[in-house]
């Protein structure tokens, strides 16, 4: 059985994910609602499966490296996942005072600190036995097919919140 590589498939969403927020903030700058929605869809969907894997797998393992340090990770997720609630919101109204398009700009720029602090696990995977990988590679694999999308997972099924 082929295993999914989750140091590549870690790293790629993170680029996705960075992508993302710089488009939505220019989308939101340009009050283009239509595509900060379209934007802002992709992301739900790609960070769903991502944070699932990472609070259920990927950062119990982490602990015997940052310890506590785990817990910062999972408050930033906290702090994504109500901005991903306060965007959602402002995107279902047909258009945005220069206010609200400001701070959902701030917002949105705020969640590259998590990519960028996140992202610095991929190096630290790299001390994982090769077994341990395929592991987590497999259960990568199954947070993606599930295909549970942010709000979702966070409303539903997450454990803390």
């Amino acid at each position: 059985m082929e295993h999914l590589d989750p140091i590549a498939e870690f790293r790629e969403d993170h680029r996705i994910v960075r992508d993302g927020i710089l488009d939505i903030t220019a989308a939101l700058k340009a009050k283009d609602m239509a595509k900060a929605r379209k934007i802002l869809g992709t992301l739900n969907e790609v960070t769903g499966p991502h944070f699932r894997y990472e609070e259920e797998y990927l950062y119990p393992l982490m602990k015997e490296y940052l310890g506590e340090y785990v817990d910062q990770l999972i408050s930033e997720h906290d702090n994504v996942i109500e901005t991903a609630r306060v965007c959602s919101e402002l995107l279902a109204k047909d258009e945005l005072t220069d206010s609200e398009s400001e701070d959902a700009q701030k917002a949105a720029m705020a969640m590259l600190i998590h990519v960028s602090n996140c992202d610095g696990l991929a190096i630290l995977s790299e001390r994982i036995s090769q077994a341990e990988l395929d592991a987590l590679g497999d259960r990568f694999g199954e947070a993606r097919e599930k295909g549970i999308g942010l709000l979702e997972w966070a409303a539903t099924i997450r454990k803390s919140a």
